[in-house]
C-alpha cells in the first residue's frame, strides 16, 4: 500500500475544476474539506478557451488577456466562497487556457485526488453526468470524485 507524502514540501495535492455553477461551488467545498483532513494543499483551477467562431482554420481576433482576468475572478471568487481560515494558506489559484476536461487531466497528474461537480454549464438537462466530469473520470491519472448533485 502506498502513502501519500504530507507536510510542505512534496504535501499532497488535491485538484478541483470550478466554473461558477452550483455544481463546481459544492465540489470545491467537498475538496477543501478533504484537504483539511488529508493536510494536504488545494489546487482550485478554472480553465478557459476562447469562443470558436464556428469557422474551420479561422482563428477570433481576440486576445488572451480579454479572457484571462474574467477566468481569475471565476477562481477568487470560488475560494473566497470558502470560511476563511489559516487554511486558505494551502490553497494554489490557477486560471489555465484550454478546454477544462484537458486541463484538469493534466492537474490530474501527481495528485492524490482530483474532484469535480457532477453537472455543468451543460444544455442537455437530462444528462447525469457532465461531459468534463465523465472525460475526467476516464483519463485521469489519480483517483476522481464526482460530487453529486443533489435531487
Amino acid at each position: 500500500m502506498s502513502t501519500v507524502p504530507v507536510g510542505n514540501k512534496g504535501a499532497a495535492r488535491i485538484v478541483v475544476g470550478v466554473h461558477g455553477s452550483d455544481s463546481s461551488t459544492r465540489a470545491l467545498r467537498w475538496a477543501a474539506q478533504e484537504a483539511r483532513l488529508r493536510s494536504a494543499r488545494l489546487e482550485v483551477i478554472h480553465a478557459w478557451q476562447i469562443p470558436s467562431l464556428g469557422l474551420p482554420g479561422v482563428s477570433p481576433p481576440y486576445p488572451d488577456e480579454m479572457f484571462e482576468p474574467a477566468a481569475r475572478a471565476v477562481v477568487d471568487h470560488a475560494v473566497a466562497d470558502l470560511e476563511a481560515g489559516p487554511e486558505e494558506a494551502g490553497i494554489d489559484r490557477r486560471a489555465a487556457k484550454g478546454h477544462p476536461s484537458a486541463v484538469l487531466i493534466e492537474a490530474s497528474e501527481g495528485a492524490a485526488l482530483i474532484v469535480v461537480g457532477s453537472h455543468g454549464h451543460g444544455s442537455f438537462a437530462g444528462t447525469l453526468l457532465g461531459s468534463v466530469s465523465q472525460r475526467v473520470a476516464h483519463h485521469a491519472r489519480c483517483p476522481v470524485v464526482i460530487v453529486p448533485t443533489p435531487q
